[in-house]
């Protein structure tokens, strides 16, 4: 194989890799992102459990001073019932007290309720601060994962730099710049395989005499479609 293409074959690569590797990295503030709206789930559902119970709460004891301003109606009715001359007065009383008497059970029954309510809601509070506070290890071991893999990608990048630089030298400007210029134009691939007599990038079906010159590996031929450089594999002669 031509030297020349050999290396243009190894800087393909490694641009393959980079190319992936910083596409990882543009990944990672999403990634950071949806963790933290996982982490702001649970915080919400912890402020709702929270709201919920002490909405409870006042209500439950609006019910409290209800019952018992009724129960002071009542005492002073009672004491007044003592008081009253007539036949027509002691009924109208007793009405009076009846009603009140209806109305401390009608509220002690909506107590009892409110009490029974109160330990669920009290039970979801607890349950809703113990998933947040798994989330957040949760949330905090994923960060310290994504921290290590963006080291990595930013360490095979650094790698990848070196690596292209040594390849690089050994090539001419002319060359270079061919596979720069391809690269900026084409999404970074500049050197693709030929395969079953079609450029394997834009699956142009190649001229057979062209293809017989990409098979010699002995040249640098461009695809007369995308303009890319193309090369043959050697596994495919193998197969062949």
């Amino acid at each position: 194989m031509l030297p020349e293409l050999q290396q243009l074959i190894r800087l393909q690569q490694l641009e393959n890799t980079a190319t992936e590797a910083r596409g990882q990295l543009e990944f990672i503030p999403a990634r950071f992102e949806a963790i933290e709206a996982r982490l702001a789930t649970h915080a919400e559902r912890v402020d709702a459990s929270n709201l919920a119970l002490s909405e409870h709460r006042t209500a439950r004891a609006t019910l409290e001073k209800d019952v018992a301003e009724v129960q002071v109606r009542l005492s002073r009715f009672k004491e007044q019932l003592m008081a009253v001359k007539t036949n027509k007065e002691y009924q109208a009383m007793q009405t009076e007290i009846a009603g009140g008497e209806r109305e401390v059970g009608r509220l002690e029954d909506q107590l009892l309720e409110r009490m029974l309510e109160a330990d669920d809601l009290s039970r979801n509070a607890v349950q809703a601060e113990q998933q947040l506070a798994e989330e957040r290890k949760a949330v905090d071991a994923e960060r310290a994962r994504i921290e290590e893999e963006r080291t990595a990608l930013e360490a095979k990048l650094t790698t990848f730099d070196a690596a292209r630089n040594t390849v690089a030298e050994q090539l001419s400007a002319h060359v270079m710049n061919l596979f720069d210029t391809l690269a900026r134009g084409r999404s970074g691939v500049a050197v693709v395989e030929a395969r079953q007599g079609r450029c394997t990038s834009c699956h142009v079906r190649l001229r057979p005499q062209l293809f017989n010159d990409i098979r010699s590996n002995n040249a640098l031929v461009q695809c007369e479609s995308c303009q890319r450089i193309l090369y043959f594999a050697e596994h495919q002669a193998v197969a062949g």
